[in-house]
């Protein structure tokens, strides 16, 4: 009967350390931190969707710049952040009882679902050739969903949020237009804009006919001027 007790005390133990091993496993305790969090810490407590924004947004640029910099151990670190303000806001909406409340798990589940309906090459009986057509097929499932979802017809610069840095815009802009087929000439400007304008604009256009991602190639420019700046203040600013 002990030697029982003990094979199953053995058995029990060795499941428990296969489960905390298994992947995704210190994703369930980072929600049992964030449940403390929210009843134990007064800061915590008192957040809400609008307050935490900035940080999201913030977290954001710091896993850019980690990248950037080539320091694995940073961009894990900072992408731990990030991951923070998902579980974050997921706690704050399960507190809802208005009808529009959710879970972190609700969250899971509708990516798992849009990854799995956008994905039929994998999930399903799909064949594709190569990753161009991935994307394809990825634009035109997308546009079927929102088509069917509002009843309008849809436009393949849907979903592109305005408000992100001006940059960036233009180049998701230039990117989603190319994709849908639009003349290459619409991306010239001169007399729709001002001229500086419609120049930054065309160097967008020139950046990505180069293969090069414009916002990542202004951020590089950026870093060595700072660098030069930062040389000439030790130098005396001679």
């Amino acid at each position: 009967m002990a030697e029982q007790a003990r094979d199953g005390r053995a058995a029990a133990a060795t499941a428990n350390a296969a489960a905390a091993a298994a992947p995704g496993a210190r994703l369930l305790d980072l929600v049992e931190v964030m449940d403390r969090l929210r009843t134990g810490c007064p800061w915590d407590a008192r957040q809400t969707h609008e307050s935490l924004a900035p940080y999201l947004l913030e977290e954001t640029y710091e896993a850019i710049e980690a990248l950037d910099s080539g320091d694995a151990a940073a961009l894990r670190e900072e992408l731990g952040d990030v991951l923070l303000q998902v579980v974050f806001h997921a706690r704050v909406a399960a507190e809802r009882d208005d009808g529009t409340g959710y879970t972190i798990d609700d969250v899971a589940d509708e990516i798992i679902s849009k990854l799995t309906r956008r994905h039929p090459h994998v999930f399903g009986d799909v064949s594709v050739s190569g990753a161009e057509e991935v994307k394809s097929n990825w634009d035109a499932i997308k546009a079927a969903e929102r088509e069917a979802a509002t009843g309008a017809p849809v436009s393949a610069l849907d979903g592109v949020p305005l408000a992100q840095p001006a940059l960036s815009l233009a180049t998701a802009l230039q990117r989603r237009a190319d994709r849908a087929g639009a003349p290459a000439e619409l991306a010239d400007l001169s007399g729709a804009a001002s001229e500086i304008a419609a120049e930054l604009f065309a160097l967008v256009a020139r950046a990505r006919a180069a293969g090069l991602d414009p916002e990542g190639e202004l951020r590089s420019a950026a870093r060595a001027y700072s660098g030069r700046v930062r040389s000439w203040e030790r130098s005396g600013r001679g």
